[in-house]
């Protein structure tokens, strides 16, 4: 067996307010040469129009990406009727115009109210979901017909802000909340179906991934040669509740051991921590035991 490797960034998250015109995987690529490691990654990929709240892991915390992702995402949107693109966002082509000024502002916001709660949504074509082992998005784009299944999603909320006319166009912004998985193009592009006219979006911007706000992100182009992140120790303790372990426990989950949890454990995903606050595991208390989703060996 090889040593281990040899970790020399801390271990952490990055919450980045990425602007628009790069891809996530630019902003990843950013933190691996300011945090002099490999080991990056986000959770929740923002599409290049769009702006807002990006999760960065460094180093151990990139194993609680996966868990973070599946937080519910706020979201604020530019959505235009009366023009329906090819990728359903301003930086498609245009496939279809139909007039929208005659549509009424009460008549949207009944719209809007049809895709609140748990729905069915078939997700963008122009998605990273693989298609017989392609990305869905390179299929599109190479110009095939194919068609994705609707998928459930939970809408909680969905509220209509300005509407503002300039002739046939008319465009809504609107505040989403959602579930993971939720497409927002998706949804702008049901919106105009809904109301007969086609449409997309023209601005998107998260606003929060779970508990990560725009409060807590630091816009991109402010990072310089350093960067402070959230500890993973303090990543858990707001994210999870936490339970900490004496020393011959902590020694046997360091080895990806399962170990008793207590009656009185905390149900759903706990962090779990040795006696001085060292993060050992993500787990879950079933049957009488801890089981690790994700174990942090130093």
């Amino acid at each position: 067996m090889g040593k281990p490797r040899q970790r020399t960034a801390a271990d952490g998250l990055v919450i980045i307010d990425k602007p628009a015109g790069v891809t996530s995987h630019d902003v990843v690529a950013r933190l691996r040469r300011v945090c002099g490691t490999r080991a990056v990654g986000h959770a929740g990929t923002l599409d290049p129009m769009a702006t807002g709240v990006l999760v960065v892991g460094v180093e151990r915390a990139t194993k609680l990406l996966g868990h973070l992702t599946a937080s519910t995402k706020r979201y604020d949107a530019t959505v235009r009727l009366g023009a329906a693109t090819n990728t359903e966002d301003a930086e498609g082509e245009i496939t279809s115009i139909t007039p929208a000024g005659h549509i009424g502002d009460a008549e949207i916001h009944v719209a809007a109210q049809r895709f609140r709660g748990p729905i069915m949504q078939v997700p963008s074509a122009v998605s990273a979901i693989k298609v017989d082992g392609v990305r869905s998005y390179k299929r599109a784009r190479a110009g095939e017909s194919f068609e994705l299944p609707a998928r459930p999603i939970t809408i909680s909320s969905l509220e209509v802000g300005a509407i503002r006319r300039d002739g046939d166009v008319v465009d809504v912004d609107i505040s989403v909340e959602c579930s993971a998985g939720t497409y927002i193009r998706a949804l702008a592009r049901d919106l105009g179906a809904a109301l007969g006219v086609g449409a997309h979006l023209t601005a998107l911007r998260r606003t929060a991934a779970g508990r990560f706000t725009l409060a807590d992100a630091i816009p991109l182009p402010e990072i310089g040669d350093s960067i402070s992140m959230l500890p993973l120790a303090d990543v858990l303790t707001r994210e999870y509740a936490v339970v900490h372990l004496d020393a011959d426990q902590s020694a046997r989950v360091r080895h990806g051991i399962r170990i008793p949890a207590d009656n009185g454990s905390p149900s759903g995903l706990v962090g779990l921590l040795d006696s001085g606050g060292a993060v050992l595991a993500l787990s879950e208390a079933r049957d009488g035991q801890w089981h690790h989703h994700a174990v942090f060996s130093a």
